[in-house]
């Protein structure tokens, strides 16, 4: 497009103000500027800013008749606990793996800033004794789940694929790829791992303008995980517009995906119980939940607003509601915390783009560095300046026609890395157990005796979900080490 008629465009959005400095930029500078500028959607930034107010505006209203919050009905939710129910999801999930209808969408746009770390977080060692990271023990369950969907619905060897999505951001995307190639994909072929990449948002003085952080350059943020929904939209290369993560898994024939995220050691991928219960439920969407650990947990929980399901912070239940308590089972009445653990149809996916600009983006306001726009200095506030807009990938929720939710067991299936080690919670040590501990349960399940104080790490190409240890019943672990293969099982006895 000719900078004329981007120009144009831009002053019709009263965003102008973007081309202060025009008349002083280089070539390099005016090319880099251009090419920012044509690929961003200024009218839908001012639909976002703009609903984005708005909607703040309503829920800080005491006028405003908001929704009341009430707990998931119990036709809702069902958990893993009953075995036959279970059995049966299971093997549906693993016909579905086995007749290659499933993906895997991975959020690994994160970097490991917290743990003091700048790589992508899906590259940190939680101190395991194989010094594995999070991408390769994810990227084996997916290579183990292939063959035990391939042993049990009678496929030959290596015909069972299940894609891998990884969605890095901007500062992520170059190393991660790195990674994954330095590593061989971890046994995967290259060809059914695809990369993509977050989007991202203009920041916004608290007026809405669009912000500078240089004279010939936006300032832009990422759009948070709900940013999701348009990343999958948008081409894989320059080179072939039309070539999409949704044409891709329409390519594939992929119907049902499954969507987490990178910092979970615990994550089931592609977990054949999960999928094959929202199959049963017939559902377009679902989301795994774990009993919270307390009343006052800071963890948000599936819920209901008005008539819709959604996901409510803790902030905004009161501390009667909090510490309610169904009357039959005892169990808190807005127990289902939220774990970013995700059921998606390809079909599903494709519909948001339908009802995404009634989505409202939650404003974040933030020290945001830019440029004075009357002397061209930049400026590094002490104080918010201005916003960033994110979308919560929880927030499509209220628009599922069929909505299901999975409880699972917390101890099994979720175990973030949040914070820097030595903290106590949520950190490399508390990964790092809590995948040692269900290690042990594995072995202990399969009816081996394993002595206090040891270590056993069992590879998910060995198990994924505690499987295929049937020949340890009876025996006696005594020594502490790993095991790649089963019969590496042998020499800790």
């Amino acid at each position: 497009m000719a900078i004329d008629n981007i120009r144009v465009k831009f002053q019709n959005a009263g965003q102008d103000h973007l081309f202060t400095f025009w008349a002083n930029l280089s070539d390099s500078e005016r090319k880099s500027l251009t090419h920012q500028l044509e690929s961003l959607d200024v009218d839908r930034v001012n639909r976002i800013y703009g609903k984005a107010i708005s909607s703040e505006k309503d829920a800080a209203d005491p006028n405003h008749a908001a929704d009341s919050i009430e707990p998931l009905p119990a036709n809702a939710c069902e958990s893993v606990n009953d075995p036959v129910k279970a059995g049966d999801w299971r093997r549906n999930g693993l016909k579905a793996i086995a007749e290659g209808q499933v993906g895997v969408l991975l959020l690994a746009g994160g970097q490991g800033t917290r743990l003091g770390s700048s790589s992508p977080k899906g590259c940190y060692d939680i101190g395991l004794l194989s010094q594995k990271t999070l991408f390769q023990y994810q990227a084996e369950r997916i290579a183990r789940l292939q063959v035990i969907a391939e042993k049990e619905c009678g496929k030959v060897a290596n015909s069972v694929v299940i894609p891998w999505y990884v969605m890095t951001s901007g500062p992520t995307r170059h190393e991660t790829e790195s990674f994954f190639e330095k590593h061989g994909f971890f046994g995967l072929d290259s060809k059914n791992v695809v990369f993509f990449e977050q989007g991202t948002l203009p920041c916004l003085t608290m007026d809405g303008k669009i912000m500078l952080d240089s004279p010939s350059h936006v300032a832009v943020a990422p759009d948070g995980n709900g940013g999701l929904y348009a990343a999958i939209r948008a081409p894989l290369s320059p080179a072939n517009k039309s070539h999409t993560v949704l044409s891709d898994l329409r390519k594939r024939n992929v119907q049902y995906v499954h969507t987490y995220c990178v910092d979970n050691c615990l994550v089931k991928v592609a977990d054949p119980v999960f999928l094959g219960y929202c199959l049963s439920k017939n559902a377009d969407c679902a989301a795994k939940v774990v009993p919270k650990a307390s009343p006052t947990e800071s963890v948000g929980v599936v819920a209901c607003r008005g008539d819709k399901f959604s996901v409510v912070e803790y902030s905004e239940i009161t501390q009667e509601q909090a510490e309610k308590r169904d009357p039959h089972s005892g169990e808190l009445a807005f127990n289902a915390g939220n774990i970013a653990n995700h059921f998606y149809t390809t079909s599903y996916l494709e519909s948001v783009e339908s009802f995404e600009d009634d989505l409202a983006f939650h404003i974040a306001r933030k020290k945001i560095p830019t440029i004075d726009l009357t002397t061209g200095e930049l400026i590094k506030p002490t104080k918010p300046n201005g916003m960033k807009l994110e979308m919560f990938i929880f927030d499509v929720f209220p628009y599922t026609q069929s909505f299901s939710v999975l409880q699972v067991a917390r101890n099994e299936e979720f175990s973030p890395l949040k914070n820097a080690p030595g903290t106590g919670v949520d950190d490399p040590q508390t990964s790092r157990r809590d995948l040692l501990a269900q290690h042990r349960r594995f072995l202990e399940r399969a009816g081996a005796n394993v002595k206090e104080g040891l270590e056993i790490e069992i590879s998910p190409l060995v198990s994924y979900a505690g499987e295929g240890l049937e020949f340890v019943r009876g025996k006696t672990f005594t020594r502490s080490g790993i095991v790649e293969k089963p019969e590496d099982l042998e020499a800790l006895l």
